[in-house]
């Protein structure tokens, strides 16, 4: 047979995880010709999503009668024109025959699991007229017995092309190449073999190259997919315009390399700022540990962890679990990891005496430490109080003792540290850079496993001055949270669940207050939206 070796541009469809699909009517038929007229084989215009409502604006459409709305007035010269379908989500009464459509082919994503069902539905667009691709979600999942058990499925339900999608962009050259091997080796020879892939390694440009290297040791037909400027999910996709340029090189190709490059000027730029795809150091993290972003995105919000706990802690998650995402397993382990048991009596012995019969001022993040710094001011001159501060370095207040809960706030003021030598209060799960913390207190005792974040630090260091002994405190600084508006002094510091949470941190500090009234009495200097009467 004659091999073909192609290109396929996905912008319009993989792009769309960035801006919801809404490229604007103008910008779809623009970018439509830009990579026609760049002579790409083959074009995918969007997803088909039968729970997306029909928008002329967004290249995601319930229906493929929608396509044709679209951009059926366009000129599709010699490049064929594809949809794609996340297997479950759009149904055959929304896929009108092939010669009634505007799309010439259906690409369908699915996982593994779904394999059985998923290509029998390829088999059901087939017998519709359609070229149909069928594209392996996450194929770094796959053993190789599932590719195995994979192509002997395909074999029997004849898609036209079985694609490798390298979803969280984790393969590299030699795993690439034991993929190929095994779809070449298994798959029927008028199967065609593509790659998807996505760039949190850097690795989908180099890794296109090797999928057309192989054209060298196979007569199969083989395709790649590109977008513009690498505009996609997450790490982003392997650029076509470089793609293109190493298939003219290479392979004889006649690609018209300015239409991209007019493309990604006029139509793309325009979502790069607001987004910013492509490789970084949080997508490399989650490649690194093979596992979900989401993982990744679920410990980085927490603000509590360097990176190097994070690559523990991701390196804790095992089997499936490692790609298909549950919140609630990696906040069991977050919990566990920190969950670590000392023997804090000399500690808590030791503030005991420090604290005994003093004025005892905590100091917080909140915006009226700047506010209501005159009150802050008085009653430091008045009382004389032992200032403790939490997880933070106050300029105005010099604290004599700071509280720490978690690494990237230990991080954060380790300089201040050493040259302040202000003692540490420390809980269990830190690790001291270079000497001991003046008191560690054991974290396991502080957790409330009942709360949505069991380290509260506010909650942590009052249980901790009820172990002391300590009868009464004051606060400042701790304002309760705002649903819109800044809730912290330095806005690079708040946690980025704060403001969506806004309501059960106010209502849960409230309340563990008010229920530990009986072991402590606490009194605020500064404004705030606890209530605790």
């Amino acid at each position: 047979m004659s091999q073909k070796i192609s290109l396929l541009d996905c912008t319009l469809r993989d792009g769309g995880y960035v801006n919801d699909w809404k490229f604007d009517h103008d910008n779809m038929v623009s970018i439509f010709e830009r990579v026609v007229d760049a002579g790409t084989d083959i074009i995918e215009i969007g997803f088909l999503d039968e729970r997306r409502p029909f928008d002329f604006n967004r290249s995601i459409m319930p229906d493929t009668d929608s396509a044709g709305k679209i951009y059926g007035d366009l000129d599709r010269k010699n490049t064929k024109v594809f949809g794609m379908i996340d297997y479950g989500t759009c149904g055959l009464d929304h896929i009108k025959p092939c010669s009634e459509s505007f799309l010439d082919g259906i690409r369908v994503i699915f996982k593994k699991h779904l394999r059985e069902e998923a290509l029998q539905f390829c088999e059901e667009l087939k017998k519709l007229g359609y070229i149909v691709f069928a594209q392996l979600v996450s194929v770094t999942a796959y053993t190789d017995e599932e590719l195995i058990d994979l192509c002997n499925i395909a074999n029997r339900r004849k898609p036209d092309a079985v694609s490798m999608v390298d979803t969280y962009g984790l393969t590299h050259q030699n795993d690439l190449r034991h993929i190929l091997e095994i779809l070449d080796k298994n798959l029927n020879e008028d199967i065609a073999i593509g790659y998807h892939g996505h760039n949190n390694f850097q690795m989908g440009y180099a890794n296109c190259q090797t999928v057309l290297a192989y054209s060298k040791e196979t007569q199969r037909d083989l395709l790649v997919d590109g977008t513009l400027y690498g505009m996609g999910k997450s790490a982003g996709n392997a650029p076509i315009e470089l793609i293109a340029m190493h298939m003219n090189n290479e392979y004889g190709k006649d690609y018209q390399l300015s239409q991209y490059l007019e493309a990604i000027d006029a139509n793309i730029m325009q979502f790069y700022q607001p987004a910013t795809w492509g490789y970084s150091l949080f997508f490399f993290i989650a490649a690194s540990n093979d596992c979900h972003p989401d993982y990744v995105k679920q410990l980085t919000n927490k603000h509590t962890l360097s990176i190097k706990q994070m690559n523990e802690l991701l390196g804790k998650l095992q089997g499936e679990k490692k790609l298909l995402y549950d919140k609630e397993y990696m906040e069991k382990l977050y919990v566990e990891y920190q969950d670590k048991d000392i023997n804090d009596e000399s500690s808590i012995r030791a503030l005991s005496e420090k604290l005994k019969g003093k004025t005892i001022l905590v100091t917080g993040p909140g915006m009226t430490m700047e506010t209501e710094s005159s009150r802050i001011s008085d009653f430091v001159m008045e009382r004389r109080p032992v200032i403790i501060s939490i997880n933070r370095a106050m300029n105005m207040f010099n604290p004599d003792y700071i509280f720490l809960t978690n690494n990237k706030r230990y991080i954060q003021v380790a300089t201040y540290l050493s040259t302040k030598k202000i003692p540490v209060i420390a809980t269990s799960n830190l690790t001291p850079t270079d000497k001991p913390f003046e008191y560690v207190v054991n974290i396991s005792e502080l957790l409330d496993r009942s709360s949505e974040y069991a380290d509260n630090s506010l909650m942590m260091l009052l249980k901790v001055l009820i172990r002391s002994g300590v009868k009464e405190v004051n606060l400042a600084g701790f304002d309760g949270y705002s649903g819109q508006d800044a809730n912290y002094l330095d806005e690079g510091k708040e946690y980025d669940f704060a403001k969506k949470k806004a309501d059960y941190l106010n209502s849960y500090m409230s309340g563990f207050i008010r229920s530990h009234r009986g072991d402590i009495k606490v009194k605020f200097l500064t404004s705030t939206r606890y209530d605790i009467t």
